[in-house]
């Protein structure tokens, strides 16, 4: 019985003799992408033991020194790589799970359905909440992390319960499928055996992943936005 994948025609259009070199690339920053989110949805799952706690995460991400210069050398450029050029391997693949409806064949296709919805919610995600690009009502100030949160999720319905859960749900699937083709790309699940052991830990780290995060997203969806942040005896902030 043939268990045939989808084809990638990435190979004779881009990279050329660099194509490995690219695709290697493309996986480390898929790795950081996933070690990223892992870090991102503990941290805001403690949204759910109160604002003392999640402020005191946020104020230590925020104290590092030299912090825009390490999110972007070390988070957002791998993530634009690895955005970019997984791009083109949506545009160039043929999925091909309607001839042979395997599990590693709807994979395929979901993750790359996953990467177009996580770069779409990314791209509001970001601009939103760090750059400020769609007003105040969704900024995220570090100094009042849990206010400036919950205020974010209590803008419309639909920003709390189809935009998060949908974008939190392709994160997590895409971290996880990730994480079993990389271990597989780079040899360290090779046996059936071993791609099965190493398959059932990806569901684990999805389900835990997802749970972070929707524990994260009920709370700041649910809580009653706190008052604003008092300095000393000065007028409120926010």
């Amino acid at each position: 019985m043939s268990t045939a994948t989808a084809p990638d025609i990435a190979f004779p259009l881009l990279g050329g003799r660099y194509h490995f070199l690219l695709r290697r690339l493309h996986s480390l920053t898929g790795i950081v992408f996933g070690g990223y989110l892992v870090v991102h949805l503990i941290i805001n799952a403690t949204i759910a033991q109160g604002g003392g706690v999640y402020q005191q995460q946020v104020d230590k991400i925020h104290s590092l020194p030299w912090l825009p210069v390490i999110e972007w050398i070390f988070i957002f450029l791998p993530i634009i790589y690895h955005a970019s050029y997984g791009t083109w391997i949506i545009l160039t693949g043929q999925p091909n799970n309607a001839s042979y409806p395997y599990v590693k064949n709807w994979n395929y296709l979901l993750q790359r359905v996953s990467a177009v919805i996580i770069i779409l919610f990314l791209a509001f995600h970001v601009l939103s909440l760090k750059y400020d690009v769609f007003g105040k009502a969704l900024f995220f100030d570090p100094h009042q992390a849990q206010r400036t949160i919950v205020l974010h999720m209590h803008f419309s319905p639909v920003t709390a319960w189809v935009v998060y859960p949908i974008g939190v749900l392709a994160s997590c699937f895409h971290t996880a499928n990730g994480f079993f083709t990389a271990a597989v790309t780079w040899g360290l699940a090779v046996s059936a055996g071993g791609q099965r052991r190493w398959g059932y830990l990806c569901i684990a780290v999805f389900v835990l992943l997802f749970a972070a995060g929707m524990v994260a997203l009920v709370a700041a969806a649910t809580q009653r936005v706190p008052g604003p942040i008092h300095t000393g005896g000065g007028p409120a902030i926010g």
